[in-house]
């Protein structure tokens, strides 16, 4: 199979695993085509933990769950070095759990800035600094770390510039009523039959890397490069664009938005077997890149104005030239 047949069989066997959550599949699996890192937002119970639970079972992969506490420390991720006086060197470091290739970080806002930095080092550099040490991470890897945006008391929230380095921020909202029964029985059935399923044969993690080949050589016509630029333009100089947008919009978006559209875009458009970047393929995607990098003014806020209803404005606003 081709890599495209073979992803696509991929997002199939996950599919028939987690219902009525195609999107948050989609993303998750353009996310490690894009080698970046997700902000899966959502309540519990929404199969945030189960989709990459799912991608870890069916790729021929490493998975590591990392449970965010307040009392959490950096090391307690990262790993630290261990004295070991039997040793020539005395000092041995012992790997944390963000040596892996999947990172499931679970409510990453229950624990304080420096657990969060550690684990944000890793996502940014692919690299772990120890006692004056680097250790680099695996090349397939990715993090995806989950909020609870129900519950304040006791937590830490993300700082703009950390959200920053998240490729995308993905809003995860309930089933319909028929995926919802279609969940119940799935549930049903699995605990009702006592045998365990046929596992398929996992996929080969070198599978990522050749489709990460193929989205390289995905072309973006000029005018397509400039409809990217202009909607990060339309974010941090909205007074061009319309009254609403500069009532609504403090900050916009930095550059790692703009490098984030071109690289999902990129990927959007190779998972949709195109050779080439449309205007489809961006505004597909420019939601989820963008609604955790713009800072709403107090207005939008207290309006009620949320961060996607600015990105519809955007769209609206900036045209496709060429």
């Amino acid at each position: 199979m081709t890599p495209l047949e073979t992803i696509n069989e991929l997002k199939s066997r996950m599919s028939s695993s987690i219902i009525g959550q195609d999107q948050l599949i989609e993303r998750i699996i353009l996310v490690l085509l894009s080698d970046g890192n997700m902000l899966p937002e959502g309540l519990p119970g929404l199969a945030k933990t189960r989709a990459i639970k799912t991608l870890a079972k069916e790729l021929d992969c490493g998975l590591s769950r990392i449970q965010f506490t307040p009392d959490l420390l950096p090391s307690d991720v990262t790993g630290t070095e261990i004295y070991q006086p039997e040793l020539e060197e005395k000092f041995v470091f012992q790997q944390g759990p963000i040596f892996s290739n999947l990172i499931l970080a679970d409510e990453i806002n229950r624990a304080p800035a420096k657990v969060q930095s550690a684990l944000l080092e890793a996502m940014e550099e692919r690299q772990v600094s120890v006692a004056g040490n680097t250790y680099k991470m695996d090349p397939l890897f990715m993090v995806m770390a989950t909020e609870n945006p129900v519950e304040q008391e006791g937590t830490y929230p993300l700082p703009e510039a950390q959200m920053d380095r998240f490729l995308m921020h993905v809003v995860i909202s309930y089933p319909d009523d028929a995926s919802e029964l279609a969940i119940m029985r799935l549930n049903r059935q699995e605990q009702g039959t006592g045998h365990k399923k046929a596992e398929n044969e996992k996929l080969s993690p070198e599978v990522i890397f050749a489709a990460r080949k193929e989205i390289a050589g995905i072309k973006t016509a000029e005018n397509m490069e400039k409809y990217m630029v202009d909607i990060i333009s339309a974010t941090r100089y909205p007074d061009k664009y319309s009254k609403d947008l500069d009532n609504w919009l403090d900050y916009g978006a930095s550059p790692r938005g703009t490098i984030a559209l071109d690289r999902a875009s990129r990927a959007h458009a190779w998972m949709q077997g195109n050779e080439f970047v449309g205007p489809d393929n961006i505004r597909a995607i420019v939601h989820d890149c963008l609604r955790h990098r713009i800072i709403l003014s107090y207005e939008a806020n207290a309006d009620g104005i949320t961060a996607d209803q600015v990105l519809d404005e955007v769209l609206k606003q900036v045209a496709v030239i060429g």
